[in-house]
């Protein structure tokens, strides 16, 4: 039988992460209105706090995987919002594809990480403490 277990977030861990999510709101919310200082400024303490989650839970390779995820879907976001910000977002890099696309690069990294955590690491260490 598979025991039960616990993940257990100190209270200043998790005080943080709370107020992470008030910065990414902010920075959404910013891009949504167009208040393009308050979006950039909110860009700094989103990226920052999520890459500090995610070197806290670096040694739980389940959280770090997705963590890790996160902080490139917050860089993707970031570009694509500074490049609509600046109005570069639809102007042609090649082909189709316009500078708006460069987001698809973090974006991707993100997926490769979960790729890699679950196709990979996961199936390897099925029933270990930190898998997930």
């Amino acid at each position: 039988m598979a025991s039960d277990h616990t993940y257990i977030i100190p209270l200043r861990f998790r005080k943080m992460e709370n107020l992470h999510i008030v910065f990414w709101l902010f920075k959404d919310i910013s891009w949504c209105m167009v208040w393009k200082p308050l979006g950039i400024a909110m860009i700094f303490p989103t990226l920052i706090i999520s890459i500090v989650i995610a070197w806290r839970t670096r040694d739980m390779v389940s959280e770090l995987t997705h963590n890790l995820a996160i902080s490139f879907w917050i860089s993707a976001n970031a570009y694509w919002m500074i490049s609509e910000f600046f109005s570069f977002d639809t102007h042609v890099l090649f082909s189709n594809f316009t500078y708006k696309h460069l987001a698809m690069l973090p974006f991707a990294c993100g997926i490769l990480i979960l790729a890699y955590y679950y196709l990979w690491y996961k199936p390897k260490h099925l029933g270990q403490e930190g898998t997930m």
